[in-house]
């Protein structure tokens, strides 16, 4: 019979999440802080937001099993198959050490067509990883990009201890479903987690999907919150949103960098343009959810011609971030520039299409964490070069 050790969930063992609610069940990990989601008390943010991607729990213990005592809330498109459930992966000493998932929970049903869901209520469940040696490490559980967890209890077979400080940078990015890692085939698969593992820095994602907008409270979250590499990825949101045009667009990039660098005067920032998607590369939003009965797909409702009219598409946005940030860069040294389509551009698109028309699958979530790893954390990056601890896969 295992003696368990029950360890209490809260920040001094939990990474990558800014605020940590306590519920009727345990606690639950958001990305953003607790003003904001009063502030602009969205469905959407807040679906996204309480999805933790690149949330983990970090300890260092010399435990043989562990167990976590979960909740989640899981997302079903009506009309659609059910996705498999959340993946949550084991990381031991910066190595993949297992995956595994927790059947039932709440299940959250949206139509997308009205964008309502209704929640039907579940059970918590337990997830248990075992056959660790027992030697001193360093562990992570990395909690589903796509589902909504509470986080009940942590059990372990030997004391659990907080992981010392290694000196790694705190690397604070914000963008879109993209970088919320919606398609990637588990948490340490989205294209941020591999960037990071590979960079050696330690990540707070705040890819948020559908949620990119340049909202003011975005900055001023990027702006209170420690870091010392800063990414934003701008964009494609704007455009599926089709939320504003050309003018109001550039003064809310300079209002979106002030505010940032309010908190963050000279830490590296890196501003990135959209990821190659042919749907809106000249052609304005809104996107539309396209279902053919088995599968969803999008497609754009604009008009090319509405180019004309200051209505934005991914071309007008990458040359207007390009001529925003070179000016900026004159007297703000600091501040960078990345043209998303190095990333993952028209070979790559041949190569590995877009299924559903707008996301990368899980061999695209990794060319993109490649690519940024080596142009931006590798030799001669903005973010300069530090060797890892460990790479995931």
């Amino acid at each position: 019979m295992t003696d368990w050790i029950t360890t209490p969930i809260d920040p001094r063992i939990l990474r990558g999440a800014l605020d940590l609610e306590r519920t009727e069940h345990g606690v639950l990990p958001h990305r953003l802080p607790a003003w904001v989601r009063e502030q602009f008390p969205d469905a959407g943010l807040a679906q996204a937001e309480s999805q933790p991607s690149g949330v983990r729990l970090a300890f260092r213990t010399r435990a043989t099993a562990v167990e976590l005592d979960v909740l989640p809330t899981k997302r079903v498109y009506q009309g659609l198959p059910t996705p498999p459930d959340g993946v949550y992966e084991l990381v031991v000493d910066g190595v993949p050490a297992g995956r595994a998932g927790v059947p039932g929970g709440n299940v959250r049903t949206v139509d997308m067509s009205t964008g309502t869901s209704v929640t039907t209520p579940g059970v918590p469940g337990t997830l248990r990883f075992d056959g660790l040696s027992d030697t001193e490490k360093d562990v992570e559980i990395w909690l589903p990009q796509v589902e909504t967890v509470e986080l009940i209890a942590l059990r372990t077979d030997a004391q659990v201890d907080a992981v010392p400080d290694r000196g790694r940078r705190v690397w604070l990015h914000h963008g879109s479903s993209i970088s919320h890692g919606s398609s990637a085939d588990g948490p340490t698969g989205t294209w941020p987690a591999l960037a990071a593992a590979r960079g050696g820095v330690e990540l707070v994602n705040l890819g948020l999907s559908g949620n990119a907008l340049l909202d003011p409270f975005l900055a001023r979250t990027l702006r209170d919150t420690p870091a010392d590499l800063i990414s934003v990825k701008i964009g494609i949101n704007l455009v599926n949103a089709d939320v504003m045009r050309l003018r109001a667009f550039t003064p809310a990039v300079h209002g979106f960098l002030d505010t940032i660098r309010e908190g963050h005067p000279a830490t590296p920032l890196l501003v990135v343009s959209p990821v190659l998607c042919p749907l809106q590369e000249d052609t304005p939003g809104p996107l539309a959810p396209d279902f053919d009965g088995s599968s969803l797909r999008f497609k754009p409702l604009g008009d090319p011609a509405d180019r004309a009219a200051g209505r934005l598409t991914l071309n007008v946005i990458r040359d207007e971030l390009s001529r925003i940030t070179a000016q900026r860069a004159a007297t703000d040294p600091n501040l960078h520039y990345l043209d998303g389509r190095s990333l993952y551009g028209e070979q790559d698109f041949a190569e590995l299409p877009l299924p559903d028309g707008l996301h990368p699958d899980p061999a695209g979530h990794r060319r993109i964490g490649e690519r940024f790893a080596e142009r931006v954390f590798g030799e001669g990056g903005v973010f300069g070069a530090e060797v890892p601890s460990g790479s995931f896969r």
